[in-house]
């Protein structure tokens, strides 16, 4: 049974539509990984599960549940209550997250003491401990030193930590390892695959790059102009992607052996603005295979691997 539940969702700003129909849900230690272009709405999908979308964007239909409660309908008091305890999301700007007057170890231990999880002394030893599992040298000294004091990695270090010491029910990564360096980086995915295993943690992670996603994920989902375009298992989805935007995105993933010399592969044109976007399928302008049956919207077909294309691509025999 799904722990997380997003139907329909639609978001708009101004009258704008930025998402418009997303589904996704997620079962308790699963990693499903949401992944598409920057403005394809993944972020607002995520903090819009949160109840965290920024003065101006406003749900205007669909439903979010979470453990059968209807978050969109939630007081601000019991979402606030979920948040941290139950609800954990690592922010894409770590730095701009953080209170810049707080040391880092109250902050991290925050959650622990509002939920009533620990208290003073534990608390600060659950910081220390979950700084070092992320990384951060020292990890006593730095607990005492506000942000402005640490790099930009390790302030992302920090906002993971804070997110998993709670061991919340669902995780909302957004871009985690974005200022990590490789070693840091595959520490931070096998904590958060240790938490989905041994927790039941679900994971929404959310991610441009596709080499994670093979590693990390169970599922992935696919978002293009605000809309899903693909989703399935990961070995399903990355074997014999069906919409011709998936395809795209894999070939843009460097191989070892690409030719020297050959350009990489690029998918032409840019994500067009939500004032812009066109009728039917909003790839359609970027598409090789468009038609003009594709200015329909076409809609989510399939049962485990699902896509949203009138001229999918055709699974060898």
């Amino acid at each position: 049974m799904s722990l997380l539940q997003v139907v329909d969702l639609a978001i708009q700003a101004g009258g704008l539509p930025l998402v418009d129909g997303v589904t996704l849900d997620i079962r308790p230690g699963e990693i499903v990984a949401l992944v598409g272009e920057s403005g394809s709405g993944k972020s607002l999908t995520a903090l819009s599960v949160m109840g965290l979308l920024a003065e101006g964007l406003t749900v205007t239909g669909g439903r979010i549940s979470f453990d059968g409660a209807d978050l969109l309908a939630l007081p601000p008091e019991k979402l606030r209550n979920l948040r941290g305890q139950d609800l954990a999301m690592i922010f894409q700007e770590p730095v701009s997250s953080l209170n810049p007057l707080v040391p880092v170890g109250e902050q991290v231990a925050e959650s622990l003491i509002v939920h009533g999880k620990a208290r003073g002394g534990d608390a600060r030893v659950q910081a220390v401990e979950m700084l070092r599992r992320v990384g951060i040298p020292e990890p006593e000294s730095r607990a005492r030193q506000l942000p402005a004091e640490l790099s930009g990695g390790m302030c992302q270090r920090v906002m993971i930590a804070a997110a998993l010491i709670s061991r919340p029910r669902l995780l909302i990564a957004d871009e985690p390892t974005t200022a990590l360096d490789v070693t840091i980086q595959a520490q931070i995915l096998s904590l958060m695959a240790d938490l989905a295993a041994e927790a039941g943690t679900a994971v929404l992670l959310i991610t441009h790059d596709m080499g994670v996603v093979a590693e990390l994920a169970d599922r992935v989902c696919v978002m293009y102009g605000g809309r899903v375009v693909e989703q399935g298992p990961v070995g399903a989805l990355f074997a014999a992607p069906r919409h011709p935007y998936t395809s795209m995105l894999l070939h843009t993933i460097p191989r070892l052996d690409h030719p020297p010399g050959r350009e990489l592969f690029a998918i032409r044109g840019n994500v067009p603005s939500p004032r812009d976007w066109p009728e039917g399928c909003r790839f359609r302008t970027r598409c090789p295979r468009a038609t003009g049956a594709c200015a329909v919207r076409p809609v989510l077909t399939g049962a485990d691997h699902r896509f949203a294309c009138f001229h999918p691509i055709e699974v060898p025999e």
